[in-house]
Formats: C-alpha cells, sequence, structure tokens
C-alpha cells in the first residue's frame, strides 16, 4: 500500500477510537500510551489469525480430524479392511469413527450430516446422497463343522432348498432373509428363516450348535468361529457401495473418497 493510504486509514481509526495513536513530529512518528495498548491488542488478534489459517490448512491436508463411517459388513478382512487399514497408515491424524447399524438409519445419518459416509450391499434408494458401487464381494454359506455340505468346494442354490437358516434381527439379518426367499423362491421352495434376537458372533455360534445355516460376505470369512466352516455359493457376487452426502465438504472424507476409488480401480485390474 502507498504511505498515504496507510496515513489516511490510521487517521481515519484514530478518528473512530476517538485517541491519537501517534504523536507526529519531523523524524517520524511515536506511539501515544494509547497507541502501545492498541498494538498489544493488534497482534494478539493477528496472532490468532494466523493460527486459525494453520489449523484450517491442516484439516484441509487431513492432518488431524473425524471421520464418521458407517457400516454394513464385518471388517474382518477384504475390500473395507484393506481401505480402513490403508487410510488410517496415510491420515494418522484422523480419528475414524466407525458405527455398525442398519442400512436405513445409515443413510439418514449420512442426510443428516450426522455421519460422513456409509458402506452398505447392494444400490440402495438414498434420497439426497451420492452412491457409487466400489467393490464385490463373493457370497458365503456357513455351516457347522460336520454338516454333510462341508465336503463341497461350491455350494449351488438347490442343495440348500429343504435347509433350515438362522438370521439376527439386527442388519444384515434382514436383508439375508430377502436374499434367500428371492432365490430359494424362484426354486419353487419357501425356505425356513428364523430370525435371531443376538449379535453376529452369537449367529455363528448357534450354527456351530447345528441349530441353522446362514449366509454371510466374504470379509466375514477372514474371522475364525469355532465350530464354523464357510464354503462359497454359486451366485453372482455382493456389490457393495459407499453412499455419502454431496454437500459434506469434510476434506478427510474427500480423501476418504479419493483413496477408495484408486483402490477399487487396482481391485478391478487385478481381478
Amino acid at each position: 500500500m502507498r504511505e498515504s493510504a496507510i496515513s489516511r486509514r490510521i487517521r481515519d481509526l484514530e478518528d473512530e477510537t476517538g485517541a491519537a495513536l501517534f504523536i507526529r513530529h519531523k523524524r517520524g512518528v511515536t506511539l501515544t500510551d494509547a497507541g502501545r495498548r492498541f498494538l498489544t491488542h493488534a497482534r494478539r488478534a493477528l496472532n490468532e489469525v494466523d493460527l486459525a489459517v494453520k489449523d484450517v490448512g491442516a484439516a484441509g491436508r487431513v492432518e488431524h480430524g473425524v471421520l464418521r463411517i458407517g457400516i454394513f459388513a464385518s471388517l474382518a478382512s477384504g475390500f473395507l479392511a484393506d481401505l480402513l487399514r490403508r487410510y488410517n497408515d496415510d491420515h494418522p491424524g484422523v480419528r475414524c469413527v466407525i458405527v455398525e447399524g442398519n442400512p436405513s438409519d445409515h443413510i439418514a445419518a449420512v442426510r443428516q450430516h450426522c455421519m460422513d459416509v456409509a458402506f452398505l450391499t447392494g444400490t440402495p434408494e438414498a434420497a439426497e446422497c451420492d452412491v457409487e458401487v466400489f467393490w464385490q464381494e463373493r457370497v458365503f454359506v456357513a455351516l457347522p463343522k460336520d454338516d454333510d455340505l462341508t465336503v463341497r468346494k461350491r455350494i449351488a442354490w438347490s442343495e440348500l432348498r429343504d435347509r433350515h437358516f438362522v438370521v439376527s434381527e439386527a442388519g444384515p439379518g434382514p436383508e439375508i432373509h430377502d436374499y434367500l426367499v428371492r432365490y430359494l423362491s424362484e426354486l419353487g421352495h419357501h425356505p425356513s428363516v428364523e430370525r435371531c434376537p443376538v449379535s453376529r458372533d452369537t449367529l455363528m455360534q448357534l450354527v456351530a450348535l447345528g441349530n441353522g445355516l446362514t449366509l454371510t460376505s466374504e470379509a466375514t470369512t477372514g474371522a475364525t468361529f469355532p465350530g464354523v466352516v464357510f464354503r462359497p455359493l454359486a451366485t453372482e457376487p455382493l456389490p457393495f457401495c459407499a453412499v455419502w452426502s454431496p454437500r459434506n465438504d469434510n476434506p478427510a472424507l474427500r480423501r476418504l473418497l479419493s483413496l477408495t476409488r484408486t483402490l477399487s480401480a487396482q481391485d478391478s485390474k487385478a481381478r
């Protein structure tokens, strides 16, 4: 700025405050007592602005922050586990909060910006949200270790038509129920499906006890459940997608979506 412009603005400031900030003389200017007090406050204000710029810049570079993630599948192994592990390695300052729940609850939370992103099965209807499929997983049958079907390398739907299934009342139990009904009904058979008020781990214990079979995604097979054997089902892979709000401006979310697309492309090439 020109010296004259600075002088004019200082005089405007003095008029606004009602106090002289400088004593002007031929050799220059000297701060008045009011000027020294004003300068102390001004330096503090500028330091706060500088800290604010640095803090926001760190968030923009994803050096710190919080990322709220809804999941609907196991994190034992698979694409999602690899994605979150890689993201944590790349952005150790970001705290990832993982929440399990039903797809409808996750979508509502994403729409209300209470959650940044949800990873769900299929391609759900999610008004006001973006939905993109990133990877697929094989469907597996969970069987007790002494079941006759454990000798199969792959199980056909026709081999399951007369079997009893157990699913959890919470997610993903209702989706597994609908999945079983859709495919087994095509064989002219109404499947026997029991809904149980238990967690996923307890459900696997029921399978081990011989109370029924259940279906699960490929990621779950990375965990060990005593007395349970997993065998792939001869059916098309199950698609998994991300759901997020296009109005969410969390930089940590943008980095996660970018990494998800990169790993998805690499996974596609590997297949």
